[in-house]
């Protein structure tokens, strides 16, 4: 047994040491789980897995409730049995994504920002049954040290009747101290969340518990499963840098300070090399206000440009999390996790004024967003927090690569055959074609600076005939579509393997 004893200072808890095999018999067929875990980062490990084994055999489900996506061990152990009924709020897992696309898993996919208070408030079928959250330690008291992310953890613990966790030796004690735990009151009692600057603490830097719901303690020695980014292509490189020019020219125009607003930046590769961008530029003292700390905060700060980054989770690549793990004394000073119905707040988006900038399948030329289907039916992620922020942000941006497929798909489209942001959500579209600034533009007027400024040339002649006729047709409506044709590039793609006429 992995020697834990240490970080467990409660020692009237070590009779509660068991295998992961004992801990995952308590649960029951269609139990509400929730866990810990916002992407691949502080998710529990060894007892997702003996449940997955346990269901191989028993042939139940169960309902599996995160805080965003989560780590093979987790996600892709129960897809592969079966063993998801309902899945909520967001994941990233390609097993996962399978079942939920061909019926097998009932997946809800919510604003990142709402899911802790939904199912507190017993909207998705009763409370958390069972919590198994990955833990550095057990305080003296009973509280949880947790280890690379917060997400909706201590809201679950806070519900669940039964908390099973998992000690991570593999997660190094020095992440004690980097968290700052508040869960805010339900209505009608609910107050203000008293956060005005990224830095400021408001909470604990452990998960209240207490020494009676602590069921089950498991050792585990399972590392997060970080995943490599895509490496920084030129697409994404002029991409950051037509964001950095256009906060330069909003500075000179008097609407941006010159250390900037906090910063928001989605999951991902483009989101990471968006924000590695800023190490080259001309901004210091950057703040950051934000779900995921990933590798190019790290840059940020080993530049000595981040005056200081709040998130919900740390998730960097193999070599970022190296560089976390090495580094954390110094990163400490510079870093903080808090529950993400803090961290994605939009009372705090709003009040702070963030800069939000996430990614986007495809936009249409009205400056509606898809963030989460292909083709308008497949589930790719979920929408996360982009919702949250893109509505309540200082400035909301969204980028995509002008096309997809090699060509073959136009990421701006006619209309959009999903869509997750409303035209009245979005301030600039950024392709590697160049920048569109639609604050203060009718719906006609954003289609013609969305086509000339982000749309591939391959596309622009189609997408500018289809808005004349749609004029004409329409005699000049407010947002002139052609309804027989709207959709048709998603049928052409369907039907043909282009959008391409």
């Amino acid at each position: 047994m992995i020697d834990i004893q240490d970080r467990i200072r409660n020692k009237t808890l070590l009779d509660r040491i068991v295998t992961a095999e004992e801990a995952a018999a308590i649960i029951k067929p269609n139990m509400n789980v929730g866990t810990s875990g916002f992407t691949p980062a502080g998710y529990p490990k060894a007892v997702p897995m003996a449940l997955a084994e346990r269901i191989s055999k028993e042939h139940f489900q169960i309902n599996l409730w995160t805080g965003a996506s989560v780590g093979q061990e987790l996600d892709g152990s129960l897809a592969a049995v079966n063993g998801i009924a309902r899945r909520m709020p967001y994941q990233t897992n390609g097993d996962l994504r399978k079942s939920l696309n061909s019926g097998k898993v009932n997946y809800f996919d919510l604003h990142l920002s709402e899911s802790a208070q939904l199912t507190r408030y017993g909207f998705f079928g009763g409370k958390v049954d069972v919590a198994i959250v990955e833990a550095c330690a057990i305080t003296e008291e009973g509280h949880l040290i947790p280890t690379t992310s917060m997400g909706n953890t201590a809201s679950y613990v806070q519900s669940a009747d039964i908390v099973i966790v998992e000690i991570n030796t593999s997660q190094p004690l020095a992440l004690e101290g980097m968290h700052d735990v508040y869960v805010p009151l339900d209505p009608p009692h609910r107050q203000p969340i008293p956060i005005v600057k990224v830095d400021d603490r408001i909470g604990t830097p452990y998960i209240p518990c207490g020494l009676d719901k602590i069921k089950y303690i498991v050792p585990c020695d399972i590392p997060d499963d970080v995943r490599d980014f895509a490496p920084i292509d030129d697409n994404s490189k002029t991409m950051s840098e037509l964001a950095i020019e256009f906060f330069k020219h909003e500075i000179k125009a008097g609407r941006l300070p010159k250390d900037l607003l906090p910063l928001q930046s989605g999951v991902g590769s483009v989101a990471n090399a968006v924000i590695s961008g800023f190490v080259d530029s001309d901004f210091k003292n950057l703040e950051v206000y934000t779900e995921v700390i990933q590798d190019g905060m790290l840059d940020l700060a080993d530049a000595g440009k981040l005056k200081f980054a709040s998130g919900t989770s740390f998730s960097p690549s193999p070599d970022g999390q190296k560089r976390l793990y090495a580094n954390i004394d110094k990163y400490r000073s510079k870093m903080m996790l808090r529950p993400q119905e803090i961290a994605n707040s939009p009372e705090i988006a709003r009040r702070i004024g963030i800069i939000a900038m996430n990614t986007a399948i495809e936009f249409d030329i009205y400056g509606h967003v898809n963030s989460t289907h292909i083709m308008g039916s497949k589930m790719m992620n979920g929408i996360g927090g982009s919702g949250d922020f893109a509505r309540n942000a200082y400035l909301t941006l969204f980028f995509s690569t002008s096309v997809a497929k090699g060509g073959l798909i136009s990421s701006v489209v006619p209309m959009c055959s999903h869509i997750d942001h409303t035209e009245h959500d979005v301030d600039v579209f950024i392709t590697e074609r160049g920048l569109a600034d639609v604050r203060g533009l009718s719906p006609r007027e954003r289609a013609r600076v969305i086509i000339e400024k982000c749309a591939h040339p391959d596309y622009q002649p189609m997408l500018t005939d289809y808005l004349d006729r749609a004029e004409k047709a329409t005699k000049f409506a407010h947002t002139p579509h052609l309804l027989d044709e709207a959709l048709s590039w998603h049928a052409r793609f369907l039907q043909t393997g282009t959008m391409k006429k």
